[in-house]
C-alpha cells in the first residue's frame, strides 16, 4: 500500500485464473471506451443530421444609406476660381447655408468691378434702338396704307379718264359713219348733177354748187376721222397711264414694304441682342453669387481635396467631402448571380459588422451572438462592375437596434436567411452543388402533386 517496493504483486492477483471476483471487478479496457464514445458520437451525428437547418446566402459588403442624399458627397464649385478664404475644418459640423470657403475670379471677362452697371447701360441703350425700330416700322406701316389709298385714288381717276376716252371713241366712230354717209350721198348727188348737167336739165350754177358740196362733206369726213384717230390715241394713252400707276405706286409700296421688312429684321437683331445682353447679365450676377460656397445641408466635414489659399480650382471640381447628419443606414451587400432569383424583398437577414465581436451559425441564427438583424429594400437590375448584384438592406424594426458606433464604409458580413431544411438535407445538397431552395422547391411540387 506504500509502495516501498518496486515489486507488485496486484498484477500477479488479477491475473490470477482462481480469484474470479477480481476479474469482474477490473476497470474496462481502453478498447471498450473508444467503441462506447463512437458509438455515442455516432448517435449525436445521427440526432444532429435531423436537426433544422435554415438554409442562407452569405454575401459581403459595407455600411452605407438608404437614401442618396444621405450618403458622402464631393461639394463642388460652380464656377473656375481662386480659393481667397476657409471657413470650416476637417472634422466641423456645419448646418445648411453655412459658408464653406469663398473664392475668387480668374477669369478676365470678369474682372471689371462695374460690369453690371456697364451692362446694365448696354442692355438700356439696346432697348431705346428697339423703340426706334419699332417706331420706324410703323410709320413705314404707316405709308404703306397711305400709298395703297393713293393707288386706289389715282387708278378710279385713270379709269374714268378711260372711260372717258373710250365713250369719246365711240361718238367719233358714229361722227365718223355720219360723215361718210353724207359724203357718199354728195358724191352720188354730183354724179347725178354732172349727168343732169350733160342733158341739160340743171344749170352750172347747181352743178358747182353741189360740187362744193361734195369737197364740204369731203373735208368734213376726213376731219371726222381724224377726231376719231385722236380719241383712239387717248384711249391707248389712257390705257397706258393706267398701267404706269399701277407700276409707280407698286414700286413705291414694295419699297415701303423692304424698308419695313429690313426694320423689322434690325428689330429682330436688336430683340436678340437685348435677350444675349440680359443673359450676360444674369449670367454674371448669378457668377458673383457663385464665388461663396455654402453647404446643402447638415452634416459634417470629412476631408478637403484641396489646399490651402491661393489654390486655383477648375469649375465642377470636388473640394470638399461632406458626411449628411443622421443618415438612415443601410447595407450594401453583394451576392452572385446564381443566388440572386432566391432573394426577394422584406427577406430577414443577418449581419456580423466588423469591429463588432459576434459568434455566428450561418444556419442556426438563434443561437447567433453579436449579429444583427436586417431586411432586403431593393435589389439591383443589373450587374455591379465586379459582376455581383448588389443589394440595400435596411435595419428590421423588430430586432435589435444597430450599433451607433458603425460608420458609413465599414465591412459587413452578411447571410439571407431562406428556407428551413434538415442537417442531412443541406449536407446532400452543399454535396451535389445544388442552390439553396432546391429541396423546398421539390418538396411543394410533391404536395402539389
Amino acid at each position: 500500500m506504500l509502495n516501498i517496493s518496486k515489486n507488485r504483486v496486484n498484477d500477479q492477483i488479477m491475473l490470477s485464473p482462481n480469484i474470479k471476483s477480481l476479474i469482474h471487478l477490473q476497470s474496462p479496457t481502453l478498447k471498450s471506451s473508444v467503441i462506447w464514445s463512437l458509438r455515442g458520437l455516432l448517435l449525436l451525428l445521427i440526432v444532429v443530421m435531423f436537426l433544422p437547418w435554415q438554409q442562407n446566402i452569405t454575401g459581403k459588403g459595407y455600411v452605407t444609406a438608404l437614401n442618396p442624399s444621405s450618403r458622402p458627397q464631393n461639394i463642388q464649385n460652380a464656377v473656375a476660381g481662386q480659393i481667397r478664404e476657409w471657413r470650416v475644418g476637417e472634422g466641423d459640423f456645419v448646418k445648411k447655408g453655412d459658408t464653406l470657403f469663398v473664392i475668387s475670379e480668374v477669369k478676365d471677362d470678369y474682372f471689371d468691378p462695374q460690369i453690371l452697371a456697364r451692362t446694365t447701360e448696354q442692355i438700356t441703350a439696346k432697348q431705346n434702338g428697339i423703340v426706334a425700330y419699332q417706331a420706324k416700322i410703323a410709320a413705314l406701316g404707316g405709308q404703306i396704307v397711305a400709298l395703297r389709298q393713293g393707288l386706289d385714288f389715282s387708278l378710279q381717276k385713270t379709269r374714268n379718264k378711260l372711260q372717258q376716252a373710250q365713250m369719246k371713241v365711240r361718238a367719233d366712230s358714229a361722227d365718223v359713219l355720219a360723215a361718210r354717209k353724207n359724203n357718199q350721198i354728195t358724191i352720188d348727188r354730183l354724179r347725178r348733177g354732172e349727168e343732169m348737167y350733160g342733158e341739160g336739165l340743171i344749170s352750172l350754177t347747181d352743178l358747182e354748187s353741189r360740187r362744193l358740196k361734195a369737197q364740204e362733206d369731203n373735208q368734213k369726213q376726213i376731219s371726222t376721222e381724224q377726231k376719231l384717230l385722236i380719241s383712239k390715241n387717248e384711249r391707248i394713252n389712257a390705257k397706258i397711264e393706267l398701267s404706269s400707276v399701277m407700276v409707280e405706286y407698286q414700286k413705291d409700296i414694295a419699297k415701303a414694304e423692304s424698308d419695313r421688312s429690313s426694320g423689322q429684321s434690325s428689330l429682330a437683331d436688336g430683340q436678340g441682342e437685348l435677350s444675349k445682353l440680359q443673359n450676360k447679365f444674369e449670367n454674371v450676377r448669378l457668377r458673383r453669387n457663385q464665388y461663396v460656397i455654402c453647404a446643402p445641408q447638415d452634416g459634417y466635414i470629412v476631408k478637403t481635396l484641396k489646399a490651402g489659399i491661393g489654390e486655383t480650382i477648375k469649375e465642377g471640381e470636388s473640394v470638399i467631402t461632406l458626411q449628411p447628419n443622421n443618415p438612415k443606414l443601410a447595407i450594401e451587400l453583394y451576392i452572385d448571380a446564381v443566388d440572386l432569383p432566391l432573394v426577394a424583398k422584406n427577406r430577414p437577414v443577418r449581419m456580423e459588422f466588423d469591429g463588432w465581436p459576434a459568434l455566428q451559425f450561418s444556419g442556426w441564427p438563434g443561437v447567433s451572438v453579436g449579429t444583427f438583424g436586417g431586411q432586403v429594400a431593393v435589389i439591383d437590375r443589373i450587374t455591379s462592375k465586379n459582376g455581383q448584384y448588389r443589394i440595400l438592406i435596411k435595419q428590421d424594426e423588430k430586432e435589435q437596434i444597430w450599433p451607433e458606433q458603425i460608420r458609413i464604409g465599414s465591412a459587413v458580413q452578411g447571410i439571407i436567411m431562406l428556407e428551413d431544411v434538415p442537417v442531412w438535407w443541406e449536407i446532400w445538397r452543399q454535396l451535389n452543388a445544388f442552390p439553396p431552395n432546391y429541396i423546398s422547391d421539390k418538396t411543394e411540387e410533391k404536395k402539389e402533386k
